[in-house]
């Protein structure tokens, strides 16, 4: 993506988020926000399909970045040896990249937090934010089958460890917004942290290796709903496929979690949920 492009999505956001705020979304037409960002009217539709989608423009660049990152340590990634791709952790690399997303809104404060403020007032926004939110979580799950080892990439761990870092996510952004003077970073590290140790062992915890780090930073399993933009104003954990009990007398080796949470719930009940479930 050009400079001049991410320029160009950055001031159509900035617009638009001002222009619905002064205006009211319905009074405000395509062509008052091209004027105001410095564009005509073909650029606009050319770049931006709708209002709705000019809002969150600058996710379009945001889920490319995230896709570029992941890719750098998927399998087929061009440069990379088979040594350096045993040394990558999956769960790591999607939080990594959810931090990205964190770091972008923290990045742009005014920006996130007036479009938070726009959202609780345009039902149409809000729509538009779950399909941005779907988008990252879908490139999560499909970073994590390419990935994770054979016997567990293709299960339900893949979509239940995407969900649970967006609706993490979701819920420290939501904090933050509500109250951007805040450092969260180190509450979301500490949450990525409890879920990947879930994920790691089903069976109960274990510690978080010392060397693993995720300096760059979304959860819903299969059927939830949550967000990885501005704001989730819902967070739950739908019905997964349920693993195969295991044979009398053997050790279950694997667990499918189902939990509900209210859309208030903090990052530490979020991570409590999950580890209640998981009996950790």
């Amino acid at each position: 993506m050009s400079a001049a492009r991410s320029n160009t999505h950055a001031q159509a956001v900035d617009a638009a988020i001002e222009l619905f705020t002064r205006k009211g979304y319905e009074q405000t037409t395509v062509e008052d926000i091209a004027d105001a960002a410095q564009i005509s009217r073909a650029t606009f539709f050319r770049r931006f399909r709708s209002k709705e989608d000019v809002v969150f423009a600058d996710h379009e660049l945001l889920l490319d970045a995230v896709v570029v990152l992941l890719g750098e340590t998927r399998p087929a990634a061009r440069g990379v040896t088979p040594e350096e791709l045993e040394n990558v952790d999956p769960y790591v690399e999607v939080c990594k990249a959810a931090r990205l997303v964190f770091d972008h809104h923290v990045g742009q404060r005014e920006t996130s937090v007036a479009r938070h403020r726009l959202l609780q007032d345009v039902p149409a926004l809000r729509d538009r934010e779950l399909v941005t939110t779907h988008r990252y979580e879908r490139a999560f799950t499909s970073y994590l089958r390419d990935t994770l080892p054979a016997d567990t990439r293709h299960s339900t761990a893949s979509v239940a460890f995407a969900a649970s870092v967006v609706a993490v996510h979701n819920a420290i952004l939501r904090r933050w917004l509500r109250d951007p003077d805040q450092d969260l970073r180190p509450e979301l590290e500490e949450a990525f942290a409890d879920l990947r140790r879930a994920a790691r062992n089903p069976a109960g915890p274990t510690a978080e290796p010392t060397t693993a780090s995720t300096s760059p930073a979304p959860a819903r399993t299969a059927g939830a709903e949550s967000r990885v933009g501005t704001v989730g104003t819902e967070i739950t954990a739908g019905e997964a496929d349920r693993a195969a009990p295991a044979a009398a007398g053997t050790a279950p080796t694997r667990r499918v979690v189902v939990t509900v949470l209210d859309g208030d719930a903090d990052p530490d009940e979020v991570a409590q949920a999950v580890r209640d479930a998981l009996g950790a």
